[in-house]
């Protein structure tokens, strides 16, 4: 029993309304995916390809389209040829499709390749530098060192050794391309990709240099001297424009991306352009008001505080923060948490004071007190008292 065809619409995943660029987008991305040459020895794949193709060499036509749609199948159960079911795809047009498919596929379109054997800029270097909290702020200068390659100077970049010179490719006639066929679904497919003699070069180095193996460049250690600017952030990297690798067939060099790597502060902590601390005060301070100090980034500034001022109370201290990269004249804020400093240890005098200013406020000392009928939850003898019953 033969096997039932799936419907067109249904292969391509598309609605009968649908207009020629949708077919086309569908179509495209079925080919590229089943396509026999990026999925070889796969018979499952190669079905689907020629389902989708079949659904779109008769959807893509206006007159089979009409005869589909008012038939099925059976319109075209006569039709002779290749394909599934005996369809014939002669009178299919897949040329634009397949001129940017195989491009995709082989990388073979003439574009591409005129692209890759023209001036290409030089790979990019990254490296990194530590710096301090401060210097991320403020900016600084640093040096680097970095290995990178130079024109060979024994052949003055050729490659080839002295007294001699390269040769044109034989293979590609200079062109660093060369032209290939290839055998595929729909017939003979013309392909155009980089010589693999020269590389694409065009040249061929019979004899090379000895210092850098035909090459043209060897590495040489250089010492780079690194404008950080102010507020630049951990992560964040410096670019050094054209001190990167050399580029091809006459193109510029990369560039040089050095990463910041910045240290821990022990007091300061930062986020974006603002930065965060945390500043100790005395209960006397608190309560009454006075003085204290905070550390910033430009020194220390004296701040009055309020009295009454509450533990977690937060301060700004306006353009304290870190220089916007755009500008280093604009500044973020500094925003500092005041805590309530608890002292560890008392003197006998100082407990003494301490119990009759609480006794002249409220009286917090004899709070639990003054309710009766409670417990002591914390006495150690009533705890040992519950543990005898528990066990007895």
């Amino acid at each position: 029993m033969a096997e039932q065809k799936r419907d067109y619409y249904e292969v391509l995943g598309v609605d009968k309304n649908a207009d020629e660029a949708t077919l086309k987008k569908a179509y495209r991305a079925l080919a590229k995916k089943y396509h026999p040459d990026m999925n070889p020895g796969d018979q499952e794949a190669e079905k689907k390809f020629k389902e989708a193709s079949e659904a779109y060499a008769v959807l893509s036509d206006p007159e089979k389209k009409r005869q589909y749609d008012q038939f099925g199948h059976a319109a075209f159960d006569g039709g002779a040829g290749g394909g599934m079911g005996g369809f014939d795809f002669s009178g299919a047009d897949f040329g634009d499709i397949f001129g940017d498919l195989f491009g995709d596929l082989f990388g073979g379109g003439r574009r591409s390749s005129a692209r890759n054997n023209g001036p290409m800029k030089g790979a990019n270097l990254r490296t990194s530098v530590r710096i301090t909290f401060e210097e991320a702020v403020f900016g600084c200068e640093k040096e680097i060192d970095l290995t990178v390659k130079e024109n060979c100077k024994t052949c003055s970049g050729t490659g080839a050794k002295p007294g001699t010179h390269p040769e044109t490719c034989g293979k590609c006639g200079g062109k660093g391309q060369v032209m290939f066929t290839q055998q595929s679904f729909f017939g003979t497919v013309r392909n155009v990709q980089a010589c693999p003699d020269c590389q694409g070069s065009g040249k061929i180095i019979r004899e090379k240099c000895v210092d850098c193996h035909g090459t043209g460049y060897v590495p040489m250690r250089k010492r780079y001297a690194v404008d950080i600017p102010a507020g630049i952030d951990n992560g964040q990297c410096k670019r050094l424009p054209g001190l990167g690798e050399p580029g091809t067939n006459g193109g510029p060099r990369g560039d040089v991306l050095v990463e910041v790597i910045v240290g821990r502060h022990p007091i300061f902590q930062r986020q974006d352009y603002n930065i965060y601390s945390t500043v100790p005060m005395s209960f006397a301070v608190a309560a009454l008001g006075g003085e204290v100090v905070i550390d910033t980034v430009d020194g220390k500034v004296i701040y009055d505080v309020k009295a009454g001022t509450q533990t977690d109370t937060k301060v700004r201290l306006k353009g304290k923060g870190v220089p916007t990269l755009r500008n280093k004249e604009i500044r973020g804020d500094h925003y500092v948490t005041l805590v309530v400093q608890v002292p560890d240890r008392l003197s006998h005098e100082a407990k003494e004071l301490l119990r009759k200013f609480d006794e002249a406020n409220d009286d917090s000392l004899n709070a639990a007190k003054s309710v009766s009928g409670l417990d002591k939850g914390n006495n150690e003898k009533d705890g040992k008292d519950k543990k005898k019953k528990f066990w007895k």
